[in-house]
């Protein structure tokens, strides 16, 4: 990795690990601590969705004129305003207002980190970039979660003052790391037609392959992550009777799985087609949805549900190791010579659509409709593998298979281009 490469890893770890801090307490923080109640937690939790639908279709925009770097530290400074004040609020009112700040500072940073490693990547390093980067997010989250825990104190409001400070030092720190970065012009491969040079909203739904992979990414999303800590843990709760100490050896399993797998899936996923790649990650899916439903319809004993939801868990997180160096590339290899931005942008916005519409839709099924709940999903995880090979037949070989592409460049004695995609 270059100079600009390490330092932009470096700011993913920290803002993972500010997040870690907060994150997983937030709604304790407003409902108990502070005495707002369930509703204005609830109000909290969803601001933080809104926000990022409001600014993501402007962020792209943002990035393509002026550079993904200048937007990032705008990000950075008011996400760290928005934590500052989240720990300082008292009403309703201020926390709201914190929290909309937060949340869009979160949401235009990713985006902008996702353009920067594109930037300062090339075609053959970038699936490990990204793999990088999904590592040590994952590693900062749990880090900072685990350091948060021993911190937080609901009978002090100090206490969680001090981790929304300390979120917001990690923001600014990251400001500071990220203004020494001297961002590259990294060039493209290359074996499609190059698009128009007008850019924006219209032609990037005018591709139909980035149109297909957003429906994908939406399905993705909202049939994994959306249901993490939602209708998931619910169903785990009422179908399963799993404990609250069994749900966080789960989602322990599910970073630990992600930190274990990560590099160690990453050699065979890039040689593979991308498009096959996320079609095995919907089986996958689709196995862990049977394991869930083998541990609360099962009838078995509890020790047997607990290992087999826990399972779930981690078989998600093999999933995600595995779509970490594959969607991210495939969205920048897609992306017309300087529109990366806009289109990390669009992606980013599916996916917070579908982290919204998944716990509104996952909650109350996981809760009450125990077997329809599975059906449900474990369809969803096999139309990810219907999607992504409906998608594989739409890309070109250099954005399906770079690997392979790559070689008969090589092998011929000419050299690696990226490609600009063909508009369908």
């Amino acid at each position: 990795m270059g100079a600009a490469l390490r330092r932009i890893h470096v700011g993913n770890a920290l803002s993972a690990f500010g997040l870690g801090f907060t994150v997983p307490y937030l709604y304790v923080y407003v409902a108990q601590v502070r005495g707002l109640g369930a509703t204005t937690a609830g109000f909290v939790l969803a601001v933080f969705a809104v926000a990022a639908l409001i600014v993501l279709p402007f962020a792209g925009r943002a990035i393509v004129r002026r550079g993904p770097l200048p937007v990032l530290l705008t990000a950075l400074v008011t996400a760290a305003l928005g934590a500052l004040s989240l720990g300082l609020s008292g009403s309703a009112a201020t926390v709201l207002l914190s929290a909309a700040a937060l949340g869009a500072g979160q949401a235009v940073m990713q985006p902008a980190l996702a353009t920067m490693i594109v930037d300062c990547s090339s075609a053959e390093t970038r699936s490990r970039a990204f793999a990088m980067q999904f590592f040590l997010q994952n590693l900062g989250l749990g880090v900072g979660g685990l350091i948060g825990g021993h911190l937080v104190d609901t009978s002090h409001v100090s206490s969680f003052t001090l981790l929304f400070a300390i979120e917001a030092a990690m923001f600014l720190l990251l400001v500071v790391v990220m203004s020494t970065v001297r961002m590259p012009h990294s060039p493209r491969i290359g074996d499609s037609p190059a698009q128009s040079a007008k850019g924006g909203w219209k032609q990037l739904l005018g591709n139909r392959a980035m149109v297909q992979l957003m429906v994908l990414g939406f399905v993705l999303f909202f049939a994994c992550y959306g249901q993490f800590e939602s209708g998931l843990s619910a169903y785990g709760v009422e179908a399963a009777g799993i404990s609250t100490s069994a749900l966080g050896t789960a989602l322990a399993a599910n970073t630990a799985m992600i930190v274990v797998a990560q590099f160690a899936v990453l050699k065979f996923v890039e040689r593979r087609r991308r498009s096959r790649v996320i079609a095995a990650v919907g089986l996958i899916w689709a196995v862990a949805w049977i394991a869930a439903g083998y541990a609360g319809l099962g009838h078995t004993s509890q020790a047997m549900a607990t290992a087999a939801f826990v399972s779930t868990y981690a078989l998600f997180g093999l999933g995600e190791a595995m779509l970490s160096p594959t969607v991210a590339p495939l969205v920048a290899d897609l992306a017309p010579e300087g529109m990366a931005g806009q289109y990390n942008s669009a992606f980013a916005l599916v996916k917070q659509l579908a982290l919204a519409v998944g716990p509104a839709v996952g909650g109350p099924m996981g809760a009450s409709l125990h077997a329809p709940y599975i059906v449900t999903f474990l369809l969803f995880s096999l139309g990810i593998s219907v999607l992504a090979l409906r998608l594989g037949r739409r890309l070109t070989e250099a954005q399906d298979h770079p690997w392979v592409a790559r070689t008969r460049v090589v092998a011929r004695g000419g050299a690696a281009k990226e490609s600009v995609p063909a508009e369908a």
